[in-house]
């Protein structure tokens, strides 16, 4: 049996995009490390974490198997069914991301961990118009089933968090970075890793031109929410993640311009569901936290990526 530390964070969908950024980051950070992921390990490359477990969140005796096995101090909660296959598979989805949170936070309270945070989404905001910028203050209003799961999960604090358990979300928008091996938005890893192309490469970018997405870097995303995970006091139980929004035009104009051997094609496609421009000032403020631009990512990318 393995015994964790009282500094042991949990990382629910740990081999993720984001779970594997996270687990960089907190290993930095000296944190002891339990991965979990209903993925079996050796379908991706082999992680520094030593503590891998392949469990489902649905499972409650199963995942209550990794609470008993050691003391953990604090959980970042971040396995779900993402929008394409939420609306594909709704059964499973709800199951996932509603009541295997349930479960999850049953156990935290019934073990005493002291801090659980939820990766949360912008979805929960629905469509806005495009002209206004959302803050936390402003009323949810998800518009599928992905937004509503979320909105859920971010209510349960209401009765989960205590003077023994905080419980904080951080709501996140369009990830971008290499690595997030995205069937349905493979641009969202392709506008990084094909920087270095040496043959002509098309990437799709499925929205019209005039579109504003809001991103952010997978590296700020983690920074942010182990900011939250050890924050020795938080103001508030809901952030808006720092996000960066950007026209599509201009995105696909600074990506060709690092690599003339890119062509990136836009569609048609509207930001349906989610804000186009937003207020992101309550973290930044609380935690003293700035991103780099995206462009300015895109640009050091290419730096490295070139002979």
């Amino acid at each position: 049996m393995v015994n964790y530390n009282n500094n042991s964070v949990l990382v629910t969908g740990g081999r993720g995009f984001i779970g594997r950024a996270v687990g960089k980051v907190l290993r930095r950070s000296g944190y002891a490390i339990i991965s979990l992921d209903q993925t079996p390990v050796e379908q991706f490359e082999k992680q520094k974490c030593p503590h891998e477990i392949v469990c489902d969140i649905r499972d409650a005796a199963e995942l209550q198997r990794v609470f008993e096995t050691g003391r953990i101090g604090g959980i970042l909660h971040l396995a779900a069914i993402l929008p394409t296959a939420a609306q594909r598979e709704p059964l499973v989805a709800t199951e996932v991301n509603v009541a295997g949170s349930l479960k999850l936070l049953e156990l935290a309270r019934r073990f005493g961990v002291r801090r659980v945070v939820f990766g949360s989404s912008l979805s929960v905001y629905g469509t806005c118009p495009a002209d206004r910028v959302m803050s936390e203050e402003d009323r949810a209003a998800p518009e599928d089933l992905y937004g509503a799961g979320k909105l859920y999960v971010e209510q349960l604090r209401q009765t989960y968090a205590c003077d023994a358990l905080s419980f904080v979300s951080l709501r996140i928008g369009r990830v971008v970075g290499a690595g997030a091996r995205s069937a349905t938005s493979a641009w969202r890893s392709e506008i990084f890793e094909l920087l270095g192309a040496k043959q002509p490469t098309e990437i799709v970018l499925p929205y019209v031109a005039s579109e504003r997405l809001l991103l952010v870097h997978v590296d700020d995303v983690a920074k942010a929410l182990v900011i939250l995970l050890h924050a020795p006091r938080l103001e508030h139980a809901v952030y808006n993640a720092p996000c960066e929004s950007v026209m599509v035009s201009d995105l696909k104009r600074a990506v060709e311009g690092l690599n003339s051997n890119i062509r990136i094609s836009v569609g048609e496609g509207l930001a349906a569901g989610n804000p186009r421009l937003l207020d992101c000032s309550r973290f930044q403020e609380e935690f003293g936290f700035q991103t780099l631009p995206i462009f300015q990512q895109l640009h050091s990318a290419a730096k490295d990526v070139k002979p």
